[in-house]
């Protein structure tokens, strides 16, 4: 909201002035971070959940990152990050084996906590208590990965993944790019039926107010920018879904998009516009 909010409303800071923002929930994207720092806000991104009295970790800043484009920056402060001093530990560990994932910040595996700021378990619920804290620590379902310089970086919901043909697609990657799109207000992306590859990315987009775009043009934006198989297959234009808190409701956008029914069905691949 800050980031597009109309010049006309803004009320500029004292030269030289920058003011401190926390932000956590949704992965910030770079474009907003990136007119965020232009606005005069230095903006710190924080994760955590309810489970874990709220943030447990931190991107802390690296002097070293000054040194990087506007562009790269944005990129490192969209990143989880390490735990913070309340956090005994934080890891990603692939579920199975409970074994910590190579930190080479490409194998994905479940990032976990413990610690004494984590719940002790759901309120007469030991059935899901059980199953959160299966193997001694308590499993977030967040998909991530871990960097070399031990930063994690949540990669998408275990619920929200894509699997399309045998590939995984990370929902919160394509949302990324179609959100730098200037057109773009907000995007979310799931998973769209398909009757060859399983399903698909489908890109629900709401567009800035007097802005304009097609489905074309957001696939082939997409297309310059993500792998093929990581492209959406279809758009739908209008807004988005939300919490009273402004969370995404993408349980909401999956039952749209399977009842849109299954994109080889309707043509093979042929992009939706609506």
């Amino acid at each position: 909201m800050m980031a597009n909010c109309p010049l006309a409303d803004r009320q500029p800071l004292a030269a030289g002035q920058k003011v401190c923002v926390m932000t956590g929930g949704a992965t910030p994207q770079p474009p907003v971070l990136e007119k965020m720092e232009e606005m005069g806000f230095k903006v710190v991104h924080v994760y955590g959940l309810t489970e874990t009295y709220g943030p447990a970790t931190v991107c802390e800043w690296k002097p070293e990152w000054d040194e990087l484009s506007v562009d790269q920056q944005a990129k490192m402060m969209g990143r989880q990050g390490i735990r913070h001093i309340g956090t005994e530990a934080v890891d990603v560990k692939d579920p199975e084996t409970m074994k910590s994932v190579p930190a080479d910040g490409k194998t994905m595996g479940e990032v976990m906590f413990r610690g004494n700021t984590v719940m002790n378990g759901y309120f007469k619920d030991l059935k899901a208590t059980e199953e959160v804290f299966a193997g001694g620590w308590m499993r977030t379902g967040d998909l991530g990965v871990r960097h070399a310089d031990g930063y994690i970086k949540v990669k998408d919901r275990l619920k929200d993944i894509i699997i399309s043909g045998l590939e995984n697609i990370s929902t919160i990657e394509v949302e990324s790019v179609v959100y730098s799109h200037p057109a773009v207000l907000e995007s979310a992306v799931v998973g769209r039926p398909d009757e060859y590859w399983g399903e698909t990315p489908c890109a629900f987009v709401q567009l800035k107010d007097g802005a304009s775009a097609d489905a074309e043009e957001i696939i082939g934006f997409c297309r310059a920018r993500l792998p093929d198989f990581m492209v959406p297959k279809s758009v739908v234009f209008g807004e988005l879904p939300k919490t009273s808190t402004g969370k995404m409701q993408k349980f909401v956008l999956r039952e749209r998009a399977k009842a849109m029914g299954s994109l080889f069905m309707n043509g093979g691949g042929k992009m939706l516009e609506i």
